[in-house]
């Protein structure tokens, strides 16, 4: 994630949840054949150290021959399964510090940049002796690049700092992912009008990773390159530097983000050396895990075999993850939710790649942890387990102290350490598996029952998150009227068919007493489709404060899901108008899904909306 832990854009996809499903969602362990694997131990030199990589034989074999020190004999799969349970060193290498520092600046001035301290060695062995047995450095390489004048030279002392890092890990028996994260957001040069600067940047991507191999190629298969963070997706659109950036349509962003990272893997492969057997990260689609699910993503083609790996991030729902408009995770359907967006990542790990979660977490309030954070926590490393997938929690020295070097709540500690590779290397695959299993499906089977309507019933409300993601009201697809931020007083409708109906919601009694504008809302009715297929919504009258409010465009009504009608009042991520738009006239010209002046729109205590419920032509 970029600074303070969010990517607005990827977890905005996942609130509004404008995205396409996958194929398979088999609940089944992925490779449940394979056997235990178990790492031996290794003397380690300051630099560089040999890993020995083998196969745990069943009770009735001999030990196997340890493989080459390249790692050959070990799957993806396998590999994710040694990493055991991983850590971010989170706003510190890829802290962005060009806007002060500039180019050049002692490497301290990027790492230190966004708050956090200077790390040692004695910080990263105590993340390990914490029962992390991965390390991830984000880092942000063009703090040391000249690159706007074309030269996409990086600055040695930050490739030699980073390194040091690296060390650090690989001498505490860690393994270590580097990637090239958000990095000032260069990344939107791709959607940028300009085929030049399109150019630009894949020679900027390639030579950054020419450099980046080269320059590691000594060290052994513990060693992981990713080759990207959230931006291969959507964000290739940002304007962050590229003001002319945004030409990018949708499956142009896939296509484009297939072109990356199969160059990233062709100049990886090409250094050769160490490289050439090396396990690559591959970044999914905004590391989205449903959007990396559409087939439209694809994992490229390589000359090494069974050596990458797909990553992907898991913050749902970040209005629970990330901020405090969602006050808790309880429900039978936040657990089923949960469980079958990772279990749709077995269709990776059933073409036998493995899978790394690159970023997860429940971030800390100002007095401790949220409510239910050790059951959201325990039960997605349970999924992890039963899936294999290697977890890596973000972190920016807020649940592990780097400074006291111990997570900062005894029993997510102990929850961690249970997780770890050491304490679950006795087990045996099928053993892991079966305990996971069981300890998923009964957290589920306690869980309470969420809030909502059955199918037969159709209920109208106003979809609210405010631009600071402090409060929130049912956002999605699906009626929740307990994913409320605490003080939010609601007005919802049922719908008996063709008529007038009111939604709202008033925020005077929340902590603030208002709303700080929107950053999504829309009018949705739950089962709309189903029981008034062909529907339209057409407002009559908006009051916001009690004043009425003019629209300053015109809404349409559409689905995402064929089941929940919807009415966008400001999405701005809807990057085209869809096919299935509809308006009561049946006329669908200049429609807009952004009919509310969110930039001008300032604090909302109230927001009434008065609509006719009419058969479309």
């Amino acid at each position: 994630m970029r600074k303070k832990l969010i990517s607005v854009f990827a977890a905005a996809a996942l609130i509004l949840g404008v995205m396409t499903g996958c194929g398979d969602n088999s609940q089944t362990g992925a490779n449940s054949s394979a056997q235990t694997i178990q790492e031996t131990e290794v003397s380690a030199e300051s630099s560089q150290q040999e890993d020995a990589l083998v196969s745990e034989p069943s009770s009735s074999e001999e030990p196997e021959e340890a493989p080459s020190s390249e790692g050959a004999a070990v799957s993806a799969i396998e590999m994710t399964h040694l990493m055991g349970n991983g850590i971010n060193l989170g706003n510190t290498m890829e802290a962005y510090g060009r806007a002060t520092a500039g180019v050049g600046a002692d490497v301290s001035a990027y790492e230190t940049a966004w708050g956090q301290p200077v790390t040692t060695p004695e910080m990263i062995a105590a993340m390990k002796e914490a029962g992390f047995d991965t390390l991830r450095i984000p880092v942000a390489w063009t703090n040391a690049m000249n690159f706007e004048s074309g030269d996409y030279t990086i600055g040695a002392d930050y490739l030699n700092r980073v390194e040091e890092i690296i060390n650090y890990a690989l001498d505490a028996d860690m393994y270590v992912i580097v990637n090239d994260h958000w990095d000032g957001g260069w990344w939107g040069m791709f959607g940028s009008a300009s085929q030049e600067t399109r150019d630009a940047a894949m020679e900027l991507y390639t030579s950054m990773w020419t450099q980046i191999a080269t320059a590691y190629e000594k060290y052994d298969s513990r060693l992981i390159f990713e080759s990207a963070n959230e931006e291969l997706g959507f964000r290739l659109n940002d304007t962050d530097i590229a003001a002319d950036s945004g030409s990018l349509s949708d499956a142009e962003c896939y296509e484009m983000t297939n072109t990356i990272n199969q160059a990233f893997v062709d100049t990886i492969r090409g250094t050769g050396g160490n490289n050439a057997e090396r396990f690559l990260l591959i970044a999914g689609f905004g590391t989205d895990i449903i959007n990396t699910c559409n087939d439209a993503f694809q994992m490229p083609s390589d000359t090494a075999e069974d050596k990458l790996i797909l990553s992907v991030h898991y913050y749902t729902p970040p209005g629970y993850c990330l901020w405090e408009s969602i006050p808790s995770w309880e429900t039978k359907k936040d657990y089923a939710e949960m469980n079958d967006t990772l279990a749709m990542l077995t269709k990776f790990t059933d073409q036998g790649y493995g899978v790394i979660i690159g970023e997860w977490g429940v971030l800390e309030q100002a007095d401790g942890l949220r409510t239910n954070t050790l059951e959201y926590m325990e039960n997605f490393l349970d999924n992890c387990d039963l899936y294999g997938y290697c977890p890596v929690l973000w972190d920016c020295n807020d649940m592990f102290n780097r400074q006291e070097g111990k997570i900062a709540y005894d029993e997510v500690a102990q929850l961690l350490l249970d997780h770890s590779y050491a304490n679950q290397s006795a087990k045996t695959l099928e053993e892991l598996q079966s305990s996971a299993r069981a300890d998923i499906e009964a957290a589920a089977q306690a869980a309470v029952e969420a809030a909502g309507v059955d199918e037969n019933t159709a209920v109208a409300w106003l979809m609210y998150t405010s631009s600071d993601w402090s409060l929130s009201y049912s956002v999605g697809d699906e009626y929740a009227p307990d994913s409320a931020s605490a003080g939010i007083v609601v007005t919802d409708a049922e719908i008996t068919g063709e008529g007038t109906y009111t939604v709202g919601l008033d925020f005077t009694g929340t902590a603030g007493g208002f709303a700080n504008s929107t950053v999504f809302s829309a009018i949705g009715i739950a089962n709309g489709e189903t029981l008034y297929p062909g529907y339209c919504i057409e407002i009559k009258e908006v009051l916001i404060n009690d004043e009425p409010y003019k629209l300053t465009g015109r809404p349409y009504t559409t689905s995402d899901d064929d089941k929940c009608t919807r009415l966008n009042l400001y999405n701005e991520w809807v990057s085209a108008i869809p096919d299935s738009a509809r308006t009561a006239s049946g006329n669908v010209m200049y429609v807009s899904p952004c009919v509310i002046d969110a930039a001008a729109l300032g604090n909302v205590e109230s927001i009434q909306i008065t609509f006719d419920y009419v058969p479309g032509k």
